[in-house]
Parts: C-alpha cells; structure tokens; sequence
C-alpha cells in the first residue's frame, strides 16, 4: 500500500510504500476483541475486598433469647440481614491476569495496524521534531497532521528529543507519544490518528514483520 510522507507542516514531501507484512495482514475482529480484553484485564489491581460475617468487629452475643419474644430468632448482630452486618458472595482480593501467546499478540496488532491502514487512518512523516519544547507548537503540529483526530505518536527509541515532545504533549488529551517498542492494542484502537515518522518502520519490522 503506498501512502504520502508529509513534513511537519503537512505537505507531502515523497511516497513509499507501507510493509505488506505489517499493514496487509488479514484482519481478525475477534483476536484484536481477545487482546484489548486480555490487556483491560491485565491492568486490574483486583485488591476490592469486603468484610464477611467472620470479619466484622462485633456480635458474638446472641442479641435476645431463641424463644418467647416473638421476634425472629437471630444468632448475631453481625449476620448479613442487620446493618452492619458481614456481606455474602462479595468481591475478594483476585488476580484478574489473562494469558496470550506472543504471536497471537503480535497478529492483533497487525491486524489492527491494517485496520488503520485501510482507513487511511495513517499518517506517514519524514521526521517529527519541534523548535521549542511548547505545547502551543505541538498543538500546531497536530493541528496541521490530523486536523481534529486525536492521535498517536511513535517514536523509534527514547532520547532528548522524545523526552522534549512528550512533555510538549502532556497537556493534550487528545494526542499521546508512545516508543514503538511499546505499542499495543488499546492505544491503537484508543485514537483516530496513527502518526509515524519513518525511522520507526524499522523497529516495528523486528518485531511485526
């Protein structure tokens, strides 16, 4: 698939071509489903917990005789019908981790990678570097990129220059700067825009390709 390469003020600059291996993979709803849910799972910290019978402070006595008061019969002040009693079939710390093998993992991301593709939901940029560490210049970039999308930014390895545009981006909900090597399925189907400069194809190819 050939798609422009722009420059940071949008205009196109040349073309390439788009790995077939990445960006031309057969395109599986159902495992990019199985990954997204795997990775919400997975960021659970399953520590919600609430107290049973045994654990409320409390109610060893039985508050009033078996028989003769015409009241039910109860055994404790702390049994789950009173307030402030013990709760029953409620959460308990868990661990909510899904397992995946790598490759099914890495073809939800080349499926959804083709999805964008297919959309023309890619942006292809010779290189994205900023004047100044503001975040007035990189809302003007973005603005000349996707217009209005949110977007995501690769970035091939983490230097000064990184560090500089992810602090530009901080203060934008709509955008994110994420390391390739970090990709995953959330973010990608998270945001409209996928922004990738060209020293990042190589990164994704040792992984993707």
């Amino acid at each position: 698939m050939e798609v422009d390469v722009l420059n940071m003020d949008g205009q196109k600059v040349k073309t390439m071509e788009l790995p077939s291996a990445i960006f031309e993979a057969p395109i599986n709803i159902d495992l990019m489903h199985q990954a997204y849910v795997r990775q919400m799972a997975n960021a659970r910290l399953g520590t919600h917990s609430t107290k049973t019978r045994g654990e409320v402070v409390g109610g060893g006595r039985k508050p009033w005789r078996q028989k003769g008061t015409g009241r039910a019969r109860q055994g404790s002040i702390r049994s789950p019908q009173w307030v402030g009693g013990g709760k029953v079939h409620t959460p308990k710390p868990r661990n909510y981790t899904q397992a995946m093998p790598r490759k099914m993992r890495r073809a939800a991301l080349r499926s959804a990678l083709s999805v964008k593709a297919v959309e023309n939901d890619i942006v292809v940029l010779e290189e994205f570097s900023l004047p100044d560490e503001k975040t007035r210049m990189m809302e003007q970039a973005l603005d000349s990129l996707v217009g209005v999308s949110s977007a995501l930014v690769l970035f091939p390895e983490k230097t000064e220059e990184y560090e500089r545009i992810v602090r530009s981006a901080n203060n934008l909900p709509y955008a994110k700067i994420l390391l390739a090597n970090y990709l995953n399925i959330r973010d990608l189907l998270g945001y409209e825009k996928l922004v990738i400069p060209m020293s990042v194809f190589d990164v994704l190819a040792t992984y993707l390709g």
